[in-house]
């Protein structure tokens, strides 16, 4: 991962975003030598957002298997006809 000084970011904003937007590299930026932000494309952020509901879906149908909580393929059906009314 790239990284670049805040101020670099302050004065090379243009650039630095056009970059990021045509490598899709994030960019970690620093502030007096310490790690402050990570600069990434909104692409980026919205298939990790994406990735994110996914995983947290699948988290949760561990836990309701893990719970006990399933229903059998007709009780699935019967409860989404009712709810498609």
């Amino acid at each position: 991962m790239r990284s670049e000084k805040v101020t670099t970011l302050n004065r090379q904003a243009t650039r630095i975003l056009a970059e990021l937007n045509s490598n899709h590299e994030p960019i970690l930026i620093t502030e007096q030598g310490k790690p402050s932000a990570c600069l990434i494309s909104v692409d980026d952020y919205e298939s990790m957002q994406n990735r994110m509901q996914i995983l947290e879906a699948i988290a949760k149908g561990e836990r309701d298997i893990s719970n006990n909580k399933i229903f059998t393929n007709e009780q699935a059906n019967d409860r989404m006809a009712k709810w498609l009314r």
